[in-house]
């Protein structure tokens, strides 16, 4: 018998609003994740202790542990406490570097994870994707996809306006990397995933089509979901090649020379920015430039704190971060003397 359909994991509920962590006793419970509420709530440190205190009242059966750092041996080290007890479910509450963890460990622990997103900078929400550092290195490993994505908007709103409209460089990052995968499909065979690219370019373009701002509500309800939406994509490829290309080997390789630089969708934007200039599509160049200045976000090398050597440095390091993918970086194969010449035109261009 032919293969008429897939199987597509998705979470099975996304809940944009307020008063989210309030009530997750009730949303955990009507789920049908914990009636019980017995759950290890893994928090990040900036908010842990607040957080802690609302879930005492409200959901007295969790465990609430604080994630120190975003790397593999801390996550581990969670695993192994959360082996000494019988729980429903992880619960992450945090931004991306707690997710990232809790998404993790989960894996680890063979239980289903829950994200409960209290910033939108980042399309790591509902991926199978969690970034972390081992040895000293950030790099990317595979997990499973959150059961459940609550986003609190009480908590979204607190953040700086610069962190919640990050989100929107992460999203449409998108389509340089959809970019970068039909070159590959072009020069190196490579299968494109049609439903993947489709729901990773309807996010982006989700986001592009609107002239509001991070001030509206509705338009906080619908980057959430844009960034749910490049989560599935990657889940449907299995890998995160539809939201992911030369843009965010750019991103890794400025972690990797100048750690702290600036946050993740700051950083895809000027990535998916740049290697719009490098393919020399006219076309999307405008499309993200318009965006990410409409949204107020980077988009020269100083707007993210470096020197346009420093910019260069991290352009000529970026293949090396994703040595098996194939994007505008190493398909131009420049030197380093190339990429100053291009980083100078982009400078030019975005300065203007």
């Amino acid at each position: 018998m032919p293969l008429l359909a897939r199987m597509i994991a998705t979470p099975l509920s996304l809940d944009v609003g307020p008063g989210a962590i309030d009530s997750l006793d009730t949303r955990l419970a009507e789920s049908g994740i914990s009636r019980g509420g017995k759950v290890a709530v893994l928090v990040g440190r900036v908010q842990g202790e607040e957080i802690a205190s609302v879930l005492r009242t409200s959901l007295s059966g969790a465990d609430v542990m604080s994630v120190e750092t975003a790397s593999i041996e801390h996550a581990r080290d969670l695993s192994v406490s959360l082996r000494q007890s019988s729980y429903d479910a992880v619960v992450g509450i945090g931004g991306g570097r707690t997710l990232d963890v809790a998404k993790y460990v989960a894996s680890l622990v063979a239980l289903p994870m829950v994200a409960v997103a209290t910033n939108l900078a980042h399309d790591g929400i509902a991926s199978p994707v969690a970034s972390l550092e081992y040895n000293g290195h950030k790099g990317s490993y595979g997990v499973h996809i959150p059961v459940a994505v609550i986003v609190d908007l009480d908590y979204v709103r607190r953040a700086p306006r610069q962190m919640v409209a990050a989100g929107v460089g992460d999203v449409v990052s998108n389509l340089s990397a959809l970019a970068d995968w039909q070159l590959a499909a072009l020069h190196r065979n490579e299968q494109v995933d049609g439903i993947a690219s489709a729901f990773a370019r309807a996010a982006a373009e989700a986001v592009m089509g609107r002239s509001d701002s991070v001030e509206s509500t509705d338009f906080l309800m619908m980057l959430a979901e844009a960034l749910v939406l490049s989560g599935l994509a990657m889940a449907v490829a299995g890998s995160s090649r539809p939201c992911s290309g030369g843009d965010h080997e750019i991103l890794h390789a400025i972690d990797q020379l100048y750690p702290g630089t600036s946050n993740h969708g700051d950083l895809a934007g000027v990535g998916a920015l740049l290697c719009a200039h490098l393919r020399q599509d006219a076309e999307q160049f405008a499309m993200i430039d318009n965006c990410l200045r409409r949204h107020h976000l980077p988009r020269a090398p100083e707007d993210i704190g470096l020197t346009i050597e420093q910019f260069v440095a991290a352009i000529d390091l970026a293949p090396t971060t994703r040595p098996d993918r194939y994007t505008i970086l190493e398909h131009l194969a420049m030197s380093k003397e190339e990429i100053a010449g291009q980083v100078k035109e982009y400078a030019r261009l975005v300065s203007g």
